[in-house]
């Protein structure tokens, strides 16, 4: 149930940002190290590809089918539960002899790496309303960094201690985050007594009936279509002429994305104070200009070209993540008894909006270069914004979702 007290505790707010960062961060492990684990274990590069994927289709479906049982069941057992599956499925790849086992492992560690999903309700759950942005925003950017640092680190330990390594310690992560879940969490109490069916079948009605979800769904959709779109190309255009980097310096640009991770607590304090649709609006904005700014790049010299890249790098990343911010802080206040299930539809959207900018990425990158890249992301941020701009349609005040939906 809600803490009491005017703020919570630093300690719980960086245990719940550790939480979300250590669980996301197990998604992304594998991708540097597909390189060595694929020989290691006899697999094929087309194996051993689907690694990958695998975890990111288990997120996904965790995502829709799991992360709405938050609104069921208390979520401080739901974490637990899934943050004890998530050591047992890092444990298996990291002893996996051959690759069925390891997509076995990799499709797990996805449904149960979801408990970050679970982790962002119940930090707005326990939050007082007047700081509910700046609680999230803390807790996104635990979020966050997890996403960017993971491959940096993965690429450092897989190096120079093998990648089984890797999965050990990440397991050891886990485990320690469960244990500090078990002892530091409150008990959430549920908001809804409906069924399994039932409470799927209410995300449909969820979207149908607020408005403002769907807004703020689609807007951050478009502007995760850039950020993947850019962040899918970087190694494949830093390898290539005039740059020739390996995929370590690639690494390294997560160190730039984590600088506009920073934003998020920022971006929480500014929707509590001045409302969450400026904080969107300007985001969006960010996001656009900062594209645009890549534009410029073939008209420079390759070291001024990186440095344009870092920096807008850092734009657009600050950008989207006040965005996201701000649009949870709406989400999630659209209907209390139902954070789970309105966040489970929200990051729904946001994946989809990352799986077509990675795909759509890829195939501008090859048929036009690096400037339709920027491009859709200048495209991404300015749809967001209009996305934000047009009148939001006036509608009648709608019935919770808690309990009758």
């Amino acid at each position: 149930m809600p803490l009491t007290h005017e703020r919570l505790p630093a300690s719980l707010i960086l245990m719940l940002a550790a939480s979300a960062g250590f669980g996301v961060a197990a998604l992304y492990y594998s991708q540097p190290m597909l390189g060595v684990l694929g020989p290691d274990i006899g697999a094929s590069a087309r194996a051993v590809g689907f690694v990958p994927t695998l975890t990111q289709l288990g997120y996904a479906l965790g995502i829709l089918l799991l992360a709405p049982l938050g609104d069921r069941f208390d979520r401080r057992r739901i974490i637990l539960a899934k943050a004890a599956v998530l050591v047992l499925a890092l444990l298996g790849a990291a002893f996996s002899s051959s690759v069925a086992p390891l997509l076995a492992a990799s499709l797990v560690i996805g449904l149960t790496a979801t408990l970050a999903q679970d982790v962002v309700p119940a930090a707005a759950t326990l939050a007082p309303e007047a700081h509910r942005g700046r609680t999230v925003g803390t807790v996104m950017t635990g979020l966050l960094l997890g996403i960017l640092l993971s491959r940096v680190l993965s690429g450092f330990v897989a190096e120079h201690f093998g990648w089984r390594a890797m999965f050990v310690v990440a397991a050891a992560s886990i485990a320690f985050i469960g244990a500090a879940v078990a002892r530091g969490l409150p008990r959430l109490q549920p908001t809804t007594q409906l069924g399994y069916g039932a409470l799927l079948g209410s995300l449909a009605k969820l979207w149908q009936r607020h408005g403002a979800l769907r807004r703020a769904t689609f807007a951050q959709a478009l502007l995760s279509v850039g950020f993947s779109a850019f962040w899918s190309t970087l190694a494949v255009m830093l390898h290539g002429a005039p740059f020739h980097l390996g995929s370590a310096a690639a690494g390294a640009f997560g160190l730039a994305g984590a600088a506009g991770a920073l934003a998020a607590p920022l971006a929480g304090r500014l929707a509590d104070r001045r409302g969450p649709e400026r904080v969107i609006r300007l985001g969006a904005a960010l996001v656009a200009v900062s594209f645009a700014a890549m534009l410029f790049a073939p008209w420079m010299a390759p070291a001024a070209r990186l440095g344009l890249i870092v920096v807008s790098a850092i734009g657009f990343d600050f950008g989207l993540q006040a965005a996201l911010i701000a649009h949870q802080t709406v989400v999630y206040g659209i209907d209390p008894g139902a954070r789970s299930r309105l966040n489970a539809v929200f990051f729904t959207g946001v994946f989809i909006g990352m799986a077509t900018g990675s795909a759509i990425g890829a195939l501008l990158l090859a048929q036009w270069g690096w400037p339709a890249v920027a491009g859709l992301g200048v495209a991404s941020g300015l749809g967001a914004l209009a996305v934000r701009l047009w009148p939001a349609a006036v509608s009648r005040p709608a019935a919770t979702c808690g309990s009758a939906a």
